[in-house]
């Protein structure tokens, strides 16, 4: 840890803290007045005390009275004297004054630092003392000090017009509290701790120590900065104005009780200053009050102000939040809560025991914990001058806690009852803190798990529950709750029926207490002054509640119909087809109902049973309302749906023809769609469809189902297989052929080719054809066939040249559309790729080109006919052996 950086150990809270500061009836007042020409550099102070015996005189007491002035050492002639003032704090009458010189000075300033800071600022005050010793009478009241100067340091950050605000610094010397003399007292005494430094934006802590030489308890508070009541008219020949001192007034964002933000904070035990520094530099007034506790009573309070400066630099320093806490899941998002930017390493230990894995060398690293518990997170970090730091944190990882409450009631003028519901997964509730949306109610909080409320008027309350863990998980909900003018009462039913044989109950819910209920009209009823009456009226009557709920009134009522007796009816007896539910509907105003025998029912005892039966059966119901009953009965016949077999699925080649054989138990039949179909009047028709087609046959009957059944037959058919075999060819001899049939896509297809001579393979779709010297031509045919039977087949013939490869060139065509010699193309023989073939007029301009094989020129340039005449051609291929053949000649063209 740096050595500057000053860190102290949390605190135990004092428990005299909760004393009220009204327990001070007696103060004594000392006021401390200073002003010279160099006023404005004053850093602060504070005025300290002690009892040295009785005084000269009885009834007087004698004391030695410091007060320590700071200043910047780079003042020019600091403060030579000060003004002394004694006041009594009963009457704040002056008891005493005395303008004292100083008595001792020092100057203390930071000559070290760690190489963890950069740009580390200058810290230096010069301390001035001012010592007197005067005997002061005892009185009861006792005594209020103070010291003031008349002007601060212009620009100070936190209050407002710095430059025109003065300084006054309190102490106090109790009298008699409570029947008890206090005056023999020392006061707190500062430690001087005053050169830490404060960086923006940066985790600090800053020591305002004090000790007590009476043993007494200290505690220790910020408080509003004191000011002078008239700057302006103060000098220093002058006694300083009585009590009480004006307040300083603080700039947005800052206040006495917050003097550095709402990010710092004191600790009350120990007088440390800790949080994260103002993003602004400069100066900031702090007054620390110290207060005095003796056996639980507070004695007297004495004040430290000093001007706190908050410098431009930074620290490659490791900090961490003092815990972090996950009640919702397993991951923490971890960062060094340090501004530095010249950190250049990280190493994180998330404190996992007998794990390795549990460590980072990220900046901001995201870390999920295998098990809930409770860890110590270290982070270790350096710069690249050597400087290292490291920090520690608590994690508390206990996921599965959620806030929630209920609560019941409904009227205003009466309690609600609020009810803890929160879940905690690990750990137990155990604060709570309740608000119930009205501020202006004494009773407006609580801080039990289950309290009650009573709001003030009618209307709708955001009830907000902020609950906590003995694990140190915390969270809030608010809900909004609804005090109605009137009580909640609810009514399960509000129109019923009985027989006039019968007792009926009433029933009014309503939820709180001090509720009375009245019931009318009262004849015929026992219990009129209950939530639940018994009633049995002879004829329709409208019952009417009113229910009161303390000064809450509401009412409702419920109709009570009657009938001397019921009946029930069914349906007529019915035909229903076998394997089909169908539901039973009786005719009756009863309000129970037993249906027997329950074979086949969803329910025996509903109104509108569903019912399936295999066979007939008869249903009887019984149906009451109240006492009063009546039965009837039903017969259902159940007869089985009619049967229908279309066949089965068949395939046909395209233009083949399907037999149909469908079977049937049933009257009637028709098949869908007939357009394919020869004698669709029969079971047994012909089906010629040129696609698939699904052929539906639907029968119906004439014995009591009525409903038609349906069957299917698909007859796929193969489509018409087309084979293309290839263009007419010529070889030469020993040239290999590569034959290449193609078929309808998407067939799976076996392949022949007839004669099978010379062919590498007479079974497949592209066989090579070799042929010998004493065959002129041969013409093939392929034919292609499905599993089915269904075929197509093609023919090509090969023309076989006993000359090399070679290019033959007609010497002439004539394009007349007439299907002869129309094109000028060359006749390749034992050519294996065309490379190029162009045509040429008598004037050199190209006409025509081409290198694709089977391809020529028909006498056309861009669509116009070209002149008869004498054209020249060049034509060069690579023969089958990889040998170029070339010729060039001339040609005509014949009109």
């Amino acid at each position: 840890m740096h050595k500057f950086f000053m860190k102290y150990s949390k605190y135990t809270p004092v428990q005299t803290l909760r004393k009220p500061l009204h327990l001070l009836p007696l103060l004594i007042s000392l006021l401390l007045y200073a002003q010279s020409t160099m006023a404005m550099h004053v850093k602060g102070g504070y005025i300290e005390y002690k009892y040295n015996g009785a005084g000269a005189s009885a009834g007087t007491s004698n004391y030695t009275i410091t007060v320590t002035v700071f200043f910047s050492c780079t003042t020019n002639g600091p403060k030579e004297s000060v003004y002394l003032g004694v006041y009594n704090a009963g009457t704040n009458a002056l008891a005493a004054s005395k303008l004292i010189s100083y008595t001792s000075t020092k100057t203390i300033s930071k000559t070290s630092y760690s190489p963890c800071m950069s740009n580390p600022p200058g810290i230096c005050y010069e301390i001035r003392a001012f010592v007197y010793t005067l005997d002061l009478p005892d009185i009861s009241a006792g005594y209020v000090l103070a010291v003031q100067d008349a002007l601060r340091v212009s620009g100070i950050i936190n209050i407002s017009n710095s430059g025109n605000s003065g300084i006054t610094i309190t102490a106090m010397i109790p009298g008699v509290i409570n029947s008890v003399d206090y005056h023999k007292n020392n006061s707190p005494n500062f430690l001087f701790l005053d050169t830490a430094i404060v960086c923006y934006n940066g985790n600090f802590t800053y020591p305002f120590k004090a000790t007590d030489a009476d043993g007494d308890s200290l505690s220790y508070s910020f408080g509003s900065g004191l000011n002078v009541s008239n700057p302006s008219g103060q000098t220093s020949s002058s006694v300083p104005g009585s009590p009480p001192y004006p307040v300083l007034t603080y700039n947005s964002g800052y206040s006495g009780t917050s003097p550095l933000g709402a990010t710092v904070t004191i600790d009350p035990a120990t007088g440390m200053l800790s949080g994260t520094a103002p993003a602004t530099t400069g100066e900031y007034v702090v007054a620390v009050y110290v207060k005095e506790w003796r056996n639980g009573v507070l004695m007297d309070s004495i004040k430290k102000e000093l001007q706190i400066y908050v410098y431009n630099c930074t620290l490659s320093a490791a900090s961490l939040k003092s815990n972090y806490t996950n009640c919702n899941d397993f991951t923490f998002n971890f960062q060094n809560e340090s501004i530095a930017s010249n950190i250049t390493s990280y190493y994180w230990d998330f404190g996992v025991p007998n794990i390795t894995t549990d460590v980072s060398t990220a900046a901001t690293p995201t870390y999920t914990y295998p098990v809930a518990g409770t860890f110590t997170t270290k982070l270790k970090v350096s710069n690249s001058l050597g400087c290292t730091d490291s920090a520690t944190a608590t994690v508390k990882v206990y996921p599965g806690f959620t806030p929630n409450f209920n609560f019941s009631g409904s009227c205003y003028q009466s309690p609600f009852q609020f009810t803890d519901a929160t879940v905690a997964q690990y750990g137990t509730a155990n604060s709570w803190s309740w608000n119930f949306g009205e501020p202006a109610s004494a009773t407006n909080t609580a801080s039990i798990n289950n309290p009650t409320h009573t709001f003030a008027s009618a209307g709708n309350y955001t009830v907000a529950l902020t609950v906590g863990s003995s694990v140190g998980c915390s969270g809030s909900i608010n809900k909004t709750v609804t005090a109605n003018d009137k009580p909640n009462l609810s009514l399960p039913f509000t129109d019923t029926l009985i027989c006039t044989i019968d007792t009926l109950p009433l029933i009014a819910n309503v939820t709180g207490s001090g509720i009375t209920y009245s019931w009318s009209p009262n004849t015929n009823m026992l219990y009129a002054n209950t939530a639940n009456p018994l009633v049995w009226p002879k004829d329709t009557t409208v019952y009417t509640v009113t229910v009161t709920q303390n000064a809450c009134v509401t009412t409702g009522s419920v109709t009570v119909n009657t009938l001397d007796y019921i009946t029930v009816t069914l349906p007529a007896d019915t035909t229903v087809c076998k394997t089909d539910s169908f539901t039973l509907n009786p005719i009756s105003y009863a309000l129970q109902y037993v249906w027997s025998p329950a074979t086949g029912l969803s329910s025996t005892t509903k109104k509108y049973p569903k019912a399936y039966a295999d066979n007939d059966i008869t249903y009887t119901v019984t149906a009451n309302l109240g006492k009063c009953q009546d039965q009837t009965a039903m017969h259902v016949k159940v007869v089985p749906y009619p049967q229908v077999y279309a066949g089965a699925d068949t395939t046909i080649c395209y233009g083949s023809t399907a037999q149909l054989n469908a079977s049937m138990v049933a009257a009637y039949f028709n098949w869908l769609p007939v357009s394919t179909l020869i004698n669709p009047g029969t079971l047994t028709p012909v089906a010629h469809p040129t696609t698939s087609t699904p052929y539906i046959i639907t029968v119906t009957d004439t014995l009591g189902c009525p409903k038609p059944v349906s069957d299917t037959v698909t007859v796929f058919v193969i489509p018409k297989i087309i084979v293309f075999a290839g263009n007419d060819t010529a070889v030469v001899v020993g040239q290999p052929l590569q034959l290449n049939a193609t078929a309808n896509a998407g067939l799976t297809l076996n392949y022949n080719w007839s004669p099978g001579s010379w062919l590498s393979d007479p079974s497949i779709y592209n066989p090579i054809a070799t042929f010998p010297s004493g065959v002129d031509s041969l013409t093939y045919v392929v034919t292609a066939s499905t599993k089915e039977g269904c075929y197509g087949a093609d023919a090509i013939t090969v023309k076989v040249f006993k000359t090399n490869a070679d290019i033959f060139m007609p010497n002439a065509f004539s394009p007349n559309s007439d299907g002869k010699n129309d094109v000028f193309k060359p006749i390749l023989v034992g050519i294996a790729k065309l490379s190029i073939f162009s045509i040429y007029n008598r004037w050199g301009q190209l006409v025509y080109t081409t290198s694709q094989n089977n391809k020529g020129w028909d006498g056309t340039i861009h669509g116009q006919k070209q002149d008869p005449g004498t054209y020249v051609y060049m034509v060069s291929g690579i023969d089958y052996l990889g040998r170029t053949v070339t010729k060039k000649g001339a040609f005509t063209l014949v009109r």
